[in-house]
């Protein structure tokens, strides 16, 4: 039995990393994003994105409205969640649930890197005032 493929069912996809195009975030300093797979490829459920964090980046305090599974990828830096302060590196993962303030700071010399995955969908991101 053959199977049909219709315009609405998922297509296989192999991006190579040279394709993918970074743009710089504008709330923060010194972090980039690139989108690796979205739902404008077909993806029916979640994006993938792959984040750079220079020497000195910093990312505000803020909010998401969706969750956000993280893989960091190179570097050391840190991850505000909440009230607490985490430093990781390669190898370590995060789950930031939805509604949470989080921020990034990278002190290091090296850049950082994370693989982000969230769901398909608006996203309303919210600064939080640093004023405690």
């Amino acid at each position: 039995m053959s199977e049909t493929t219709t315009d609405t069912e998922p297509q296989p996809l192999v991006r190579r990393a040279e394709e993918i195009e970074y743009e710089d975030v504008s709330a923060a300093t010194g972090m980039k994003k690139g989108v690796l797979v979205s739902e404008a490829d077909g993806a029916p459920h979640f994006a993938i994105r792959r984040f750079t964090l220079a020497p000195g980046a910093e990312v505000p305090r803020h909010t998401n409205e969706v969750e956000h599974e993280q893989y960091v990828l190179a570097g050391e830096y840190t991850v505000g969640i909440g009230d607490e302060e985490f430093s990781v590196e390669a190898g370590d993962s995060l789950l930031i649930p939805a509604g949470t303030v989080h921020w990034y700071r990278n002190t290091g010399e090296e850049e950082g890197a994370f693989i982000c995955a969230v769901p398909n969908g608006d996203d309303a991101i919210e600064l939080v005032d640093d004023d405690r």
